[in-house]
């Protein structure tokens, strides 16, 4: 099953202008959410998939936007939680005049088979995102409108998912989850009056449009020469926004919920400085990247010094991606490898250094090593997000719990014995989580809107009481 986190885009023209390079720009815009493959799909066409970074087809951009041109387009980019990394697996998929593309997990999947004739499907070749789409187009078959069949395919349907499509009638669709756990957002370029939908308003602004709002939880918007339409396919009101965008995988000029990230991470790391006020500490340090705005925040509240005493370095061949979304150990060790120290910034210093996220454990050991290389005098690490101790099934790659730097292999522990653990392992002299309460009240929604499921173990919001697995047998690797 390829289940995964990924971004899409969807667009509509109604001046008729070839929105295929704007489509392009957008999908750029969201690398950071997946940088394995990418694709296009425009009607009456077999969707365009290619592997690795969109920037690396520079070179056909301008032959794409030829061969594919159109007044509309859905996008993907790839960041798979199951499957390998193959064209296949790529999006947009088609289905008989359907192309779809789909950002997160359906967590059911295998019923959701039986419904659509019942296949046997492995980690390796199926798709959470072709069964949906399978099951869709019977459901519109029989019932004739999309917003109908979203109604009853919600009912049947468990996990997040944000999902755009492409008819070969020439229309645009985009429907958000009831929860909300992932996020969408419309945008609109009064100059050529096209209309965009995207995972992110940083892909609005990449495609020159204007940001309008979030795209409903439950909604689903349609975009065709008519305009746009909108209609609701489920009046849930509880939210379950996913609290990992707002520390890691958003891009910080993007707005959310009504919060723009880079301003809600920097007052996550003022919230942490409360809660964890290091004083005789020398030196805040971020890990590039997206610890940046939270480390400022941190020092600025405790007023000890900021600087860059970690860099990536942007020449070598890993070192500018995201080591989190590589799906391989061996790829995330490699872009680490290439986060250097400044030695003449770290030497004889304690250093408080602020990171997103601890998951797996790889960069924060190898970081912590560099530093002490580089002279450290003394280590404090404080996290941006809570203890991750649970593997998600809402779309984010940590899938197993023995790949957790908190696994305890069956040993009971409390908050502080496990924190003690992590502490040990990845080499910190103090290590600081924040916790779900702080992280809510720093970004302004309400703790019981936000999915922590991976912190907590509580999967209500998702409807599941997952049978938890091995990683072999969640990607087939």
């Amino acid at each position: 099953m390829v289940k995964e986190n990924c971004g899409v885009v969807g667009i509509f023209s109604l001046s008729g202008t070839n929105v295929v390079p704007m489509a392009i720009d957008a999908l750029r815009a969201l690398q950071h959410r997946g940088q394995e493959a990418w694709g296009l799909a425009i009607p009456n066409k077999e969707p365009l998939k290619r592997l690795g970074l969109v920037s690396s087809a520079s070179s056909e951009f301008k032959k794409i936007s030829e061969d594919y041109s159109s007044p509309s387009v859905i996008g993907h980019v790839r960041y798979s939680t199951m499957g390998r990394s193959t064209l296949e697996n790529a999006q947009p998929l088609k289905v008989k005049d359907l192309c779809i593309a789909h950002n997160g997990t359906i967590a059911n999947v295998q019923e959701l088979s039986n419904l659509v004739g019942g296949c046997s499907f492995t980690p390796q070749n199926a798709s959470d995102t072709l069964v949906a789409a399978q099951r869709l187009v019977s459901l519109i078959s029989e019932n004739g409108q999309m917003g109908k069949a979203l109604a009853i395919l919600k009912n049947e349907m468990i996990g997040s998912y944000c999902f755009t499509f492409i008819t070969d009638d020439n229309s645009v669709y985009a429907a958000r989850d009831p929860k909300g756990f992932r996020p969408m957002v419309l945008g609109y370029k009064e100059s050529d009056d096209t209309y965009i939908i995207a995972s992110e308003s940083s892909a609005v602004s990449a495609g020159g449009a204007t940001l309008q709002r979030d795209v409903k939880p439950g909604e689903l918007i349609k975009l065709s020469k008519n305009g746009l339409e909108t209609e609701r396919f489920s009046e849930d009101t509880s939210r379950a926004h996913c609290s990992f965008e707002f520390t890691y995988f958003a891009h910080p000029s993007s707005n959310m919920e009504g919060a723009n990230i880079y301003i809600s991470r920097k007052r996550i790391g003022q919230f942490l400085a409360k809660k964890f006020p290091i004083k005789d500490a020398d030196l805040v340090i971020p890990v590039p990247d997206s610890a940046r705005p939270a480390a400022l925040g941190y020092a600025q509240e405790l007023g000890i010094t900021f600087d860059e005493g970690l860099l990536k370095d942007r020449y070598s061949k890993k070192g500018p991606l995201r080591s989190f979304i590589e799906p391989h150990q061996s790829d995330r060790i490699e872009i680490n490898r290439w986060i250097i120290p400044i030695k003449e910034i770290i030497d004889g210093k304690h250093v408080v250094v602020i990171d997103d996220s601890l998951v797996r454990g790889t960069s924060s050991k190898a970081i912590i090593q560099a530093l002490r290389r580089a002279g450290a005098k003394k280590i404090s690490m404080v996290i941006t997000y809570p203890p991750i101790k649970f593997p998600c099934y809402a779309g984010i790659d940590f899938p197993s719990q023995e790949e957790l730097a908190t696994f305890s292999n069956g040993k009971e522990m409390n908050d502080e014995e496990l924190t003690e653990m992590v502490r040990k392992s990845i080499g910190a002299d103090f290590l600081g989580y924040n916790d779900a309460e702080n992280l809510a009240r720093a970004v302004g929604i309400p703790k019981d809107s936000m999915c922590f499921t991976c912190s907590s173990g509580n999967y209500e919001s998702l409807g599941i009481t997952p049978e938890f697995k091995t990683r072999l047998e969640m990607k087939g690797e």
